[in-house]
């Protein structure tokens, strides 16, 4: 759909390293990774400094559920290689120290991801240090690049234990059945005398609450009594201890996830401790956003005090436009269950809803009116479309698989060649459509996956993971087997052209959105946006069928003459506010409206 670009014409175009501060949200392009499966700068803290088999250590580079070797050196000697892309924002997922080999009954796996958290004040030790993470942060800002923090506050590290059940898979418990008065349940020895519940988020009211055995009896094993850091998080009194969560009802704020001690945050201690650690980050690092782990299953209350605490410490940081945005996952083109979120004082969440729409219209064969029910709900968020312009889209991610994944399984007649289309198409979107574009690391070199979570978790350096190295990439004849840096691939060249298309053109960072076309089924999405200076309009043409479209579309009447940005476009309307689109199967085309 692009022609190919020389390196000439991929040459960095971010802003000047004085300004980037001054950039909104909606101006980034973000790419999200791994520090474990990007670049391997640093071969001597592959094992995070311990010694002995996987077991202790967590590396073993051949196993999808291990430490690889990537870290943050690694990350900070491939800058170059995402500025020429045209990435703007660099979100990496959890650099805190890790407990680096959790086991779950049968289930062992390492905390490469960055998930189970120990300390989190300092750097895991397989990534680096903290004076690497520093490096990384002046030298992304020396390049007028961002840096936003993965960071979570819903659970640290698996290591309190219930007497009740030993071999630690614990059935949630209810507070109606397992009230905080009483020991073990509504019959049992009186505790915790005057506690007035956890909605009830005073100082003196959780000074009452100094019995954690209300539902289970827990406690934290000799041998990792210290191990949390800052030391209030060693006791269990700041944890729910109500067993696993369901993910639905009650149990999706106060249930352990998947195993995971799940953090009070309704109690004012741990909001203070939490505004303490991740402010902290702030002012030692001058990190430039937040992306919050798992959102969907902290205490509404909490953000109330935690997101304006950060902002705060950002401001006095001389970082105006800091980023939050939330996890939390729900799978549904309408986006109302995200919106909420925003009113409970989330300044902005990953829009879920859109990656749906993308599953749904490039990778399934519902009709592009998915669309517009998708972006009538823009009214739902907290003020609106300047929300909703401030949301990380995306279309795949490591915990929900990749695009190729989705389209193999819904196509299994697509060739390689409709895979890369559908892929392309997909691209285009996230690119020009409203919200902040998230690039996830592998996607721009052709990674396939095999699934969800560690299927989708591949590295980018060279693997030794068989079930990686067997997937046929799209765009190239390599394998994960080797390098994947490649700046000719096609899907990196295509993604560093709509990328600095994007930040160069204020209507597709900043412009309002006008639906033009949609239907109920596949085919023709057109949708207008306009330059927030000068009201210039910019059709987006999309075609998700399989047969190629020529129909005509609504302009402005003032838009009469048309330029190819991206695609081929009629060179003038056929009539006052109405322009002929052709496109082939899947393809797309940009095209400005240029003044008589």
């Amino acid at each position: 759909m692009l022609a190919p670009v020389g390196a000439a014409a991929r040459q960095p175009q971010a802003a000047p390293s004085a300004d980037y501060r001054t950039r909104v949200p909606q101006d980034e392009v973000i790419y999200f990774l791994l520090p474990d499966r990007f670049e391997n700068g640093d071969r001597s803290n592959d094992r995070g400094g311990l010694s002995g088999s996987r077991d202790v250590t967590g590396f073993d580079p051949a196993e999808t559920g291990y430490y690889h070797g990537g870290d943050l050196k690694g990350l900070t000697d491939r800058l170059g290689y995402l500025q020429d892309m045209g990435i703007t924002a660099i979100w990496v997922a959890p650099i805190f120290k890790n407990k680096a080999v959790q086991r779950s009954g049968k289930y062992q796996s390492a905390g490469y991801h960055g998930y189970w958290i120990t300390d989190f004040t300092q750097v895991d030790p397989h990534f680096g240090t903290n004076e690497d993470f520093a490096r990384l942060v002046n030298a992304a800002h020396a390049r007028g690049m961002k840096v936003y923090m993965d960071i979570v506050v819903n659970h640290t590290a698996d290591v309190i234990r219930y007497r009740e059940c030993p071999g630690g898979d614990c059935p949630y418990r209810s507070i109606a059945d397992y009230p905080y008065q009483t020991k073990g349940d509504v019959t049992g020895e009186k505790i915790n005398p005057g506690f007035a519940g956890d909605a009830v988020a005073t100082r003196d009211n959780f000074a009452k609450l100094t019995d954690p055995d209300f539902a289970y009896m827990p406690f934290v094993p000799p041998a990792e009594a210290k191990v949390k850091v800052p030391a209030w998080l060693n006791d269990p009194i700041y944890y729910h201890n109500r067993g696993n969560t369901t993910f639905s009802n009650e149990s999706s704020t106060m249930g352990d996830f998947a195993g995971l001690d799940d953090v009070m945050t309704e109690n004012p201690r741990v909001v203070d401790g939490m505004i303490d650690i991740f402010g902290g980050w702030i002012d030692r690092f001058g990190v430039d956003g937040f992306r919050i782990d798992t959102a969907r299953h902290v205490d509404k209350g909490f953000w109330k005090r935690f997101v304006p605490a950060m902002l705060e410490r950002a401001k006095a940081k001389g970082i105006p436009n800091f980023h939050i945005f939330g996890e939390v996952a729900l799978f549904s083109t309408d986006p109302g269950g995200l919106a909420l979120y925003t009113r409970y004082g989330l300044p902005a969440v990953l829009d879920f809803a859109f990656r749906q729409a993308i599953v749904e219209t490039v990778a399934g064969d519902a009709g592009t009116d998915k669309w517009e029910r998708l972006f009538d709900g823009d009214a739902l968020y907290a003020d609106g479309y300047a929300t909703a312009m401030t949301l990380p889209t995306f279309g795949g991610n490591h915990d929900n698989g990749r695009l190729p994944t989705m389209i193999a399984r819904n196509f299994p007649d697509a060739g390689p060649e409709e895979v890369m289309a559908r892929v392309q198409l997909a691209n285009a979107m996230l690119l020009t459509l409203r919200g902040v574009p998230t690039i996830y690391s592998g996607d721009e070199q052709g990674f396939v996956g095999d699934g969800d979570d560690q299927g989708a978790r591949e590295d980018m350096f060279p693997s030794k993971v068989a079930s990686y190295n067997d997937n046929h990439l799209l765009g190239t004849d390599a394998t994960t087997a080797v390098s994947n840096f490649d700046e000719d691939h096609p899907l990196y060249r295509q993604i560093s052209r709509l990328a600095h298309l994007r930040t160069s053109t204020p209507a597709l960072t900043r412009g309002r959105q006008v639906l033009r076309h949609r239907g109920e089924k596949p085919g023709l999405l057109a949708i207008s946006r306009f330059d927030p200076s000068t009201d210039d309009e910019i059709l987006l043409l999309f075609n998700t069928a399989r047969a190629p479209v020529d129909q005509m579309v609504q302009t402005e009447v003032a838009s009469r003459r048309w330029q190819s940005l991206a695609g081929e476009c009629a060179p003038q309307s056929a009539a006052p506010g109405s322009v002929r689109a052709r496109l082939p199967a899947f393809g797309y085309a940009v095209c400005k409206a240029v003044s008589d």
